[in-house]
């Protein structure tokens, strides 16, 4: 007698085989166990549903009055992830996500919002490629509720080296990365006929580039609405093409778009990149609407300067919780190198390119203080380069925030800073590494 074809049935818009769903069962049952003990009238609705498109990766989240259980699959042919949100309605917050997806999305293609059936909501992010997903939830924290963050990463992660050599026009198929090059540049022109033989690499000067803040956080807002994470946006780009006039500079930048990258990472990537100087780049913001000028900061192994860089540290640290990070994925190799190396040499270099950097601000803005000031800023915790962080002006100032939202006064933060950058390595040129 032939064998019986596979019965097959549809599971809420989904097609899936009787022993593929028993699959999934180790998934849906707790979550089915857990709404018998409640009632459906415990029901929520999402109060913002929100998206983050980037290369690095594309950030969905959802955000509610109470936690967001969930139930979460991934598939293939095509791929798609799969989202059960328990005890969650329909709303028009919901409904918006799917005209939220954005043709230049590297992953998402489209999302789907079912209607409510057995105690769930379902949710199918539609991907233009398979991706590794990560899910997590975040509690309550300034003005943000209850978050459930679903982060699609792309099945080979982005290397920020190869991504800097790639837009120098480097074949990185066959180059070696190795020191020579990431750091080498091709024979500078000779001056005059006869000197070509002479003519011999340059060291290039890598600089890493950190606007802070992006995506989720957006950092301090101006009385006019102005969002730090976009005015240092705008001032890093400026900022890059500056530099890289320059063929003997090449600048990385931890993000070039709106998305937002962990403290840790953004350190990673100058590390990976082999930089030769960190500068992230704020928006200073202050209770009182007086609080003006611009200022520097270096890394503090003792303490801070002041009451207010301690202050602004503990601001700026806490960004993680804003931005949306696991923290239960931290790698902790990494947290116990950036917390537990000497960094004497590192700080003493910070606290001259720091110095450089604030005489070449003070040509263009008025200073907060007269000197380079120290905190425990945990993304200037690169042991092996020299790193600092520029507070441009303080967006809460009604007279710099306009400065700050001004084309052209971006573009002089951008050319102030470079000058100082430039100063400093002309002084204390970048030695040969290993």
């Amino acid at each position: 007698m032939p064998e019986r074809a596979r019965p097959r049935r549809r599971y809420d818009g989904l097609i899936v085989s009787i022993e593929r769903r028993r699959a999934f069962r180790w998934l849906l049952l707790p979550a089915a166990q857990c709404l018998a003990s409640h009632a459906w009238s415990s029901v929520a609705q999402i109060a913002s549903a929100r998206m983050w498109p980037a290369e690095e990766y594309t950030r969905v989240i959802f955000e509610s009055k109470s936690p967001i259980e969930h139930q979460m699959v991934v598939l293939d042919d095509p791929p798609r992830v799969v989202l059960d949100l328990a005890r969650i309605e329909a709303s028009p917050e919901l409904d918006a996500l799917a005209s939220r997806v954005q043709p230049s999305d590297p992953y998402v293609a489209r999302v789907r919002i079912g209607h409510p059936a057995d105690g769930f909501l379902r949710v199918v992010l539609d991907l233009k490629t398979g991706v590794r997903p990560q899910v997590f939830s975040l509690a309550p924290v300034a003005e943000f509720g209850h978050r459930l963050v679903v982060d699609l990463y792309p099945l080979a992660p982005v290397d920020p080296l190869l991504a800097l050599l790639r837009s120098e026009g480097i074949d990185t198929a066959s180059a070696p990365l190795d020191a020579a090059t990431v750091r080498a540049t091709p024979p500078q022109p000779p001056a005059g006929k006869g000197n070509a033989r002479h003519a011999t690499p340059v060291r290039r000067i890598t600089v890493a580039l950190d606007p802070g803040h992006g995506g989720e956080d957006p950092g301090a807002i101006g009385r006019r609405g102005t969002y730090e994470k976009d005015v240092v946006l705008a001032i890093g780009r400026r900022l890059a093409k500056v530099l890289t006039a320059d063929s003997r500079m090449r600048v990385m930048m931890t993000r070039n778009d709106d998305h937002y990258v962990p403290l840790a990472e953004r350190v990673h990537k100058a590390r990976r990149v082999q930089a030769d100087l960190f500068v992230s780049i704020h928006a200073d913001a202050f209770r009182e609407p007086s609080a003006r000028g611009s200022s520097v900061f270096a890394l503090s192994e003792h303490g801070a300067t002041s009451t207010a860089a301690r202050w602004l540290a503990q601001k700026e640290n806490a960004a993680d919780l804003i931005g949306g990070v696991d923290l239960g994925a931290r790698d902790p190799t990494l947290a116990r190198t950036l917390l537990d190396l000497s960094q004497t040499a590192q700080i003493s270099d910070s606290l001259k390119v720091g110095q450089e950097v604030l005489d070449g601000i003070a040509a263009h803005n008025a200073l907060h203080r007269g000197i380079v000031e120290q905190a425990g800023f945990a993304v200037l915790k690169a042991p092996d380069i020299p790193s600092i962080l520029v507070e441009t002006a303080f967006i809460s100032n009604p007279d710099e925030e306009a400065k700050l939202r001004s084309p052209r006064q971006q573009q002089r933060f951008a050319e102030s800073i470079a000058h100082g950058i430039e100063r400093y390595f002309a002084q204390s040129p970048p030695l040969a590494r290993a």
